[in-house]
């Protein structure tokens, strides 16, 4: 199931390893996206703390971790291909995946409907 937060990061949670990304909403919010910076393996991320940075022709934008955990994966595909966070940003436009930390808390991340209405009082 696809989770999402008031950030506009989506989270994909398989046992606990967790692909996070940026939702379309937000990629539509930036425009073209010309690069992307992402975490190391290794790096843990602390839950609302920055994991990687998007930017496009018209800003620079954190992307916050969903969740606690550690880096085991950066789509390296974005280096070469920034734009397919324009193109596909909730499948092939993923940013990482991490370890969840033990015991984390998905009780403030939002289902699709959830998030959909949220998008509305924007």
């Amino acid at each position: 199931m696809k989770l999402y937060t008031k950030d506009h990061e989506w989270i994909v949670i398989d046992g606990d390893v967790a692909t996070v990304g940026i939702t379309t909403y937000a990629q539509e919010q930036l425009g073209d996206v010309v690069f992307v910076e992402l975490p190391d393996a290794g790096k843990m991320l602390s839950k609302g703390g920055e994991a990687a940075v998007v930017e496009s022709v018209k800003a620079a934008s954190e992307v916050y971790a969903p969740l606690d955990g550690t880096v085991i994966e950066a789509n390296t595909r974005l280096a070469d291909d920034p734009g397919l966070v324009n193109l596909e940003p909730e499948t092939d436009g993923w940013f990482l995946k991490m370890k969840l930390a033990a015991g984390v808390d998905t009780s403030e991340l939002m289902d699709e409907a959830a998030y959909e209405a949220f998008v509305q009082t924007l």
